[in-house]
């Protein structure tokens, strides 16, 4: 399965991307000689097999189960797919029903591009918190899956070396992880843990905001939505950004390498600090010597990134459309789709029920401990529509702190980014 949170331009694609997505949107509607209603639907999965033959399911099953709307499908590649929504939003040319990044929705619903989702609350209820899109207090999306970090090991490389392995119940302490890794590159490990620092994005905001919150920072102060000030350059972020700063300046981890799991799978690391998308392979690889351990408690518990790609409806859907988009997508939440999501894509399903039933998150999975992870630790990122700026702001003050820069200056100069934005956006309706 490919990284869910690769979101790389494709730049070079966006301008037949946007026109004839466009064109293709505006025909919503009655078909012409009076048969169902017609809804048109955009996905980012082109290129991903797997998860299209899963939603080719859905909507053969759906518009064979009735005969008032026909769903259409058309597919993009995910690198231009925001770019593509953009323009087609400008245009006034939407498809009814979008699918999103779910960080992306405030900014999406607050910008106008979407309505209410209005699903039954029995059925929102009954998903994995993460995967439920709220913004001022409505429910504007809703997922399938999540996605969950661990820490990859092989157990007998921590029996060895003394090292206990750490439990849901007990993860590590940072003085715990600290001899941990500090042992394991006395062993013989050039570099002993791989933090996935050569990956880019979104990936930076998703992996390492999660551990600033475990150390009681935050990227944005959540009870206001108003500024970062404090919360990601306060004591708790300093102290945080300055043990970041020295994993790699003491040898731990390294800035560069290859994206992805290949240096665990190879055994140039001992710890890899990954996502269940690498765990089948993880798996192949390692077999029954690979653990898959629970996220580092720097202070405030252990947490995890969550949130991942959601369902929209949007704002200019007629209301016939509208209705029938709701249909589609309250039939597509059956827990044999997403228990087909889950098995198809390594993903970890978005209700209870569908994850029982998962070959890999079932009771007895192989990978059921991402399930664990997701629901004891998972933390969605902060619900504002100036989180694209948040997350650029937080991915450019790390990267410069990994490179050596001085921790509380390159904090403070995200912060003034992060409320600058905020500021010319009228606080995006916080009351700035």
């Amino acid at each position: 399965m490919r990284n869910p949170l690769a979101m790389v331009a494709a730049a070079s694609l966006l301008g037949t991307v946007a026109l004839t997505g466009c064109a293709k949107a505006s025909h919503d509607g009655a078909s012409a000689g009076g048969g169902p209603t017609r809804i048109t639907m955009w996905t980012h999965s082109a290129g991903n097999p797997g998860e299209l033959a899963v939603y080719k399911k859905i909507i053969d099953d759906f518009n064979g189960s009735q005969d008032k709307y026909e769903v259409v499908q058309q597919n993009f590649p995910q690198g231009s797919y925001n770019d593509a929504v953009t323009a087609a939003a400008a245009a006034r040319k939407l498809p009814c029903l979008l699918d999103m990044d779910g960080p992306i929705m405030p900014n999406w619903a607050w910008a106008g591009y979407l309505q209410p989702l209005g699903l039954p609350s029995s059925l929102t209820d009954s998903l994995l918190p993460t995967t439920v899109g709220t913004y001022q207090g409505k429910v504007y999306s809703a997922g399938y899956w999540d996605a969950a970090l661990s820490i990859f090991a092989r157990k007998s490389v921590l029996e060895k070396n003394g090292i206990r392995i750490p439990t849901v119940d007990r993860p590590w302490t940072r003085a715990e992880f600290d001899a941990a890794v500090g042992r394991l590159k006395d062993s013989g490990y050039r570099t002993p843990l791989d933090l996935g620092a050569a990956d880019k994005g979104e990936w930076w905001s998703y992996a390492y905001a999660p551990m600033l919150q475990s150390a009681g920072g935050d990227e944005l102060d959540r009870s206001t939505m108003k500024s970062a000030r404090g919360a990601l350059n306060g004591p708790e972020a300093v102290d945080f950004f300055t043990w970041f700063q020295q994993a790699f300046k003491k040898g731990w981890a390294n800035s560069d390498g290859p994206v992805g799991n290949q240096n665990f799978i190879d055994d140039k690391v001992a710890l890899s600090y990954t996502g269940v998308w690498n765990a089948k392979d993880a798996l192949e690889k390692v077999g029954s010597d690979l653990l898959i351990l629970p996220p580092v408690d720097f202070g405030k518990g252990p947490k995890i990134g969550g949130g991942s790609w959601q369902w929209g409806i949007s704002a200019g859907c007629g209301k016939a459309q509208s209705e029938g988009a709701r249909a589609y997508l309250e039939f597509s939440f059956q827990d044999k789709y997403l228990t087909d999501f889950a098995d198809s894509q390594v993903v970890i399903p978005a209700t209870a029920s569908a994850t029982a039933a998962s070959k890999y998150f079932g009771a007895n999975g192989e990978l059921r401990q991402f399930a664990v992870l997701s629901q004891k630790f998972a933390l969605a990122r902060p619900a504002t529509p100036g989180y694209p700026v948040v997350s650029s702001s937080f991915e450019k003050a790390a990267k410069d702190i990994m490179n050596g820069a001085d921790v509380k200056s390159a904090l403070d100069a995200a912060v003034q980014a992060v409320d600058s934005d905020i500021k010319s956006n009228n606080g995006y309706g916080t009351g700035n």
